[in-house]
């Protein structure tokens, strides 16, 4: 037998008894240790020698996620939306008086979602309630599971199971913990050990100079060491691969002559969207898709550039445009938001030197309310860049992004037409990549609606693409998400940049 002495401990102690079953608490104070590890090493080597059997029991508790929680204090979803469509007369049960009811609209789209899932239908923007009994019938159960949850803790076992898959594809509603418990007990080669034969004995781990003086070693049991054992690879700091990347896009910008800019996280709506000429009442505006503040809640803007924004947006100004032709809300242009693009960054320097020919670029952070998924974070990088210039054309746009794309390692680029509110023409600029062509970014030309009121006549070659995107090219990943994962073997196997 080769065991060690913490093994030799727990053995006796087990020999002690047997036919028990020994738990966890009962082999730590039999054995005086204080570290559960010590009894999973001990047992572990024990096992492999086949003188102790693990018994593991696996079970899962649900528990109330914070939107559960919220559930039982406010009402389910699909509870409260239900009873409002009952308690409405059915030529009353419209889409239209939903979203003007006091529900928040980002409960609205979800909620009905939901409904139609329950058998609810829509028809001509009228709610069509369906079989009403088995309707009320399930939510009544989904309630009544939600509230059977707030009250205890229970065992996945004991709990519908249809429940729990449903509740389970819905975000923050139940916390499902899996533990393992474990308890040992002796096979019957281990109960024929005799506890005369494990007696602990002295193992010398080090060999010191004071004891190959002496003549002690000629007797002392020494500790077995496996030469063939895996050891740690020594690693030296680097940098993250995100930083390492950065580093090379900024190198690659400045060595072609542009010089790098910055901006605050925290921006005006005018600044962010309406200088770009996106209108008032685009989608992405939304509280769905853009962080706005509440402190502060407004940023001030110059007069100047409302009214101008306001003439742009509704006539077009002098630009030669019929702008959009729509309502313009000054107060919404001072709305404070998280900066959904760095693009901002580029028209506020335009803004800041109307008449100074520039060539620059940005690196830095944007918000955005996306859902987290292998491709989309709803923080991300962007890669920004302008040319404005009075010569600046669409060829030196595109000729600009072939060559940096060739720089850092993509040879093969291709531009297709696209549509973008404040750039005409409008490109997405595509890579080849293991045979197959990958959209990178997006660019073109500043429309006038967004440059002549910002005091320049000189057409503006702009471009916007995602790093984290880039990233997942570069380091070769599948999902976006290993980039900020707290794994320092993944990042350490990572490719240097």
């Amino acid at each position: 037998m080769s065991l060690g002495n913490n093994e030799r401990k727990m053995l006796r102690l087990m020999l002690s008894n047997p036919s028990k079953i020994w738990e966890l608490d009962d082999l730590l104070t039999g054995t005086g240790w204080i570290d559960q590890v010590h009894v999973a090493g001990s047992g572990g080597n024990l096992n492999e020698q086949g003188f102790v059997e693990i018994i593991e029991n696996k079970t899962s508790s649900v528990t109330l996620g914070p939107e559960g929680i919220k559930s039982v204090e406010i009402g389910l979803l699909e509870s409260r939306l239900w009873d409002w469509l009952i308690s409405m007369e059915s030529n009353l049960r419209t889409m239209k008086n939903l979203l003007d009811s006091n529900f928040d609209r980002h409960e609205t789209g979800p909620g009905v979602g939901i409904l139609k899932g329950l058998g609810v239908t829509i028809e001509k923007g009228i709610f069509n309630l369906g079989n009403e009994s088995e309707i009320s019938s399930i939510i009544k159960n989904r309630t009544s599971f939600l509230n059977k949850l707030s009250k205890n803790n229970y065992d996945s076992s004991s709990l519908d199971d249809e429940l729990i898959r449903h509740f389970s594809s819905r975000k923050g509603l139940i916390n499902i913990e899996e533990s393992i418990t474990r308890s040992w007990t002796l096979t019957k080669s281990g109960k024929a050990i005799r506890t005369s034969d494990i007696e602990e004995i002295e193992l010398i781990g080090e060999i010191t100079p004071e004891l190959l003086q002496s003549e002690n070693w000629k007797d002392a049991k020494f500790k077995p060491f496996d030469v063939n054992t895996p050891a740690p690879t020594p690693t030296g700091g680097r940098p993250h691969p995100m930083q390492s990347l950065i580093e090379r896009i900024r190198s690659v910008f400045l060595e072609m002559g542009f010089s790098e800019i910055e901006g605050d996280y925290v921006q005006s709506a005018g600044w962010n969207m309406d200088a770009l000429y996106i209108p008032q009442s685009h989608p992405a505006r939304t509280m769905q898709d853009t962080f706005y503040l509440s402190n502060p809640e407004k940023i001030h803007v110059d007069q100047k550039y409302l009214d101008l924004w306001k003439d742009v947006h509704q006539n077009g100004h002098d630009t030669g445009s019929k702008g959009w032709g729509l309502g313009f809300d000054k107060e919404e242009s001072k709305k404070a938001l998280l900066r959904t693009h760095t693009t901002v960054n580029t028209v506020r320097h335009i803004a800041n030197n109307p008449n100074q020919a520039s060539r620059v670029f940005g690196i830095g952070r944007v918000f955005r309310q996306e859902t987290i998924d292998r491709t989309h974070l709803p923080e991300f990088h962007q890669i920004e860049g302008i040319i404005h210039e009075p010569n600046a054309n669409l060829p030196m746009l595109i000729s600009t992004l072939k060559t940096f794309y060739a720089k850092m390692g993509y040879p093969d680029v291709r531009v297709r037409p696209a549509y973008f509110p404040y750039t005409e023409p409008s490109v997405e600029v595509d890579i080849l990549w293991r045979g197959e062509w990958l959209e990178l970014g997006g660019a073109g030309i500043f429309r006038p609606e967004v440059t002549e009121p910002l005091g320049t006549e000189w057409p503006v070659c702009a471009w916007g693409m995602g790093l984290e995107r880039l990233a997942m090219l570069v380091l070769d990943l599948d999902d976006i998400r290993q980039l900020y994962q707290p794994d320092l073997e993944r990042l350490r196997k990572m490719p240097l940049i």
